[in-house]
């Protein structure tokens, strides 16, 4: 939750939105399963076994593939973001689905005549006694609070989010930031789906169903806002624990899972309330303090004229 959370994090900071990564979850799962258990070329009468490392990497340059096109769609042909981001959410489901016929791939663990084990090592490893997960989330939160806090690129994510027709006009070069966030969500969303498929060692092509819900409710109640241009890497952070912590406190409170989605819901809901209040109040506290202002130059202006 917490990876997936980071990439919409800055799709929601452009105000954007990405439906697809639950999507491509299953689908960076199934590749790496394909991958793994064999590639057929059956054109060379070959099949190839690469190893793990070139495995990771296809999967993450396809989520930055998927994630482009969302980011084409949305800039070049002008695509509203929740349009663009259902359809590949649809598409990248069925790709799952037909690369793997429906069919789950199991043991994930590789072959050691052939060279490629280690594919567990991303799920379940414990390097110095840190389970890999954690470093991998890690990693992904000091790169993705260094782009957004120490770059011109967080700027302009801010800057897209504010008012993008604004921030086109002083000079940010608002769709390249748009195909780059869509791009860096679909890479969060591929190393999700690698850390669960490594931890299961197994890839079914339903993976990461709902799990873009949970990415968006994370960021909400993390504060950021669905219009674009607030929010922070700390807040998605936080609101990605909250979630894990709705669902699998919840569980081991013996809860039913349909009141677990009705309490979801429900925090969704009021994060959303509190945010919006929180929003008024600002404005109106705003409006006070330049009512005042104009009040005290008025004043002013009278005691100057008299």
């Amino acid at each position: 939750n917490a990876i997936l959370a980071l990439g919409m994090l800055l799709v929601i900071l452009t105000g954007g939105i990405d439906l697809s990564v639950g999507s491509i979850v299953g689908l960076s799962g199934i590749v790496a399963g394909v991958l793994l258990k064999g590639w057929n070329l059956s054109l060379f009468d070959v099949t190839a076994y690469p190893a793990v490392w070139v495995v990771v990497l296809i999967a993450l340059m396809l989520g930055a593939f998927v994630g482009w096109l969302n980011g084409m769609l949305v800039t070049r042909f002008n695509v509203a973001p929740f349009i663009a981001t259902l359809g590949m959410m649809y598409m990248a489901r069925g790709a799952a689905l037909l690369i793997s016929n429906g069919s789950t791939f199991p043991n994930l663990r590789g072959n050691p005549a052939i060279g490629n084990t280690g594919f567990w090592f991303i799920g379940t490893g414990r390097p110095f006694g840190i389970p890999t997960q954690i470093l991998i989330m890690v990693v992904f939160t000091i790169v993705i609070w260094f782009l957004i806090a120490r770059t011109p690129f967080g700027r302009w994510l801010y800057a897209t989010g504010g008012n993008a027709r604004a921030a086109a006009l002083s000079g940010v070069p608002v769709k390249r930031t748009t195909v780059r966030v869509y791009m860096i969500s679909g890479v969060c969303a591929a190393m999700a789906g690698l850390i669960i498929a490594s931890e299961l060692t197994s890839a079914a092509p339903q993976a990461g169903n709902m799990f873009e819900l949970n990415a968006i409710a994370a960021v909400v109640i993390g504060g950021a806002s669905l219009a674009g241009g607030r929010g922070s890497v700390k807040g998605a952070i936080i609101g990605a624990f909250v979630i894990g912590f709705l669902s699998d406190g919840l569980v081991l409170l013996g809860v039913s899972s349909f009141w677990q989605t009705f309490v979801k819901g429900l925090v969704i809901v009021l994060a959303v309330m509190l945010d919006q209040a929180q929003e008024r109040l600002k404005k109106s506290r705003a409006a006070a303090a330049a009512a005042a202002s104009v009040r005290k130059e008025v004043e002013n202006t009278r005691t100057a004229a008299a």
